[in-house]
């Protein structure tokens, strides 16, 4: 295993592109996003995994990229908010953030976003109960919940599926 001090190769898919970083092993993956890779849609909120600002999907899991050392990213495939959208078309979640008033200051939004998607994955027409667990890990100061509640109803009821 290397030393903390040496730098290593990291491979790994980033919103579907292939990228080999030369990092510190114990780098936080939310630093190389924002920092080496330039995707600053993700949002540091707290810092120690409990408000889910940070959070993207590594292999279909939400994870918080505040925690995840970079060295745990070795050959997995990451989505983040900016992979979510078809290009410069919206996913039906997006959108219903923008219509429904589910994004105010917007450090939330992206997490909340990639919560949704990854709920949507598991649960194509999710009860509330389910929304409300699969949201149950991102922090809102802006909205009281019931705007971005309503943006993911929105979106369920929409023929499109966030992918």
């Amino acid at each position: 295993m290397p030393d903390r001090a040496s730098k290593i190769r990291v491979h790994c898919r980033v919103n579907g592109q292939a990228v080999t970083l030369e990092v510190y092993p114990m780098t936080r993956l939310l630093d190389v996003l924002r920092e080496q890779l330039g995707l600053t849609g993700t949002k540091e909120g707290c810092g120690e995994g409990e408000c889910g600002a940070c959070a993207v999907e590594i292999d279909g899991a939400l994870v918080n990229t505040c925690l995840v050392p970079i060295a745990q990213a070795e050959g997995a495939a990451i989505l983040t908010i900016e992979g979510v959208a078809d290009g410069v078309n919206l996913k039906a979640i997006q959108e219903a953030f923008i219509n429904y008033g589910g994004a105010q200051c917007g450090i939330c939004t992206p997490g909340m976003i990639l919560a949704v998607t990854n709920l949507l994955a598991r649960h194509p027409d999710p009860t509330d109960l389910q929304i409300r667990e699969g949201l149950a890990g991102n922090l809102c100061r802006c909205t009281g919940y019931t705007k971005i509640f309503e943006s993911v109803v929105a979106a369920c009821h929409r023929a499109e599926r966030p992918a």
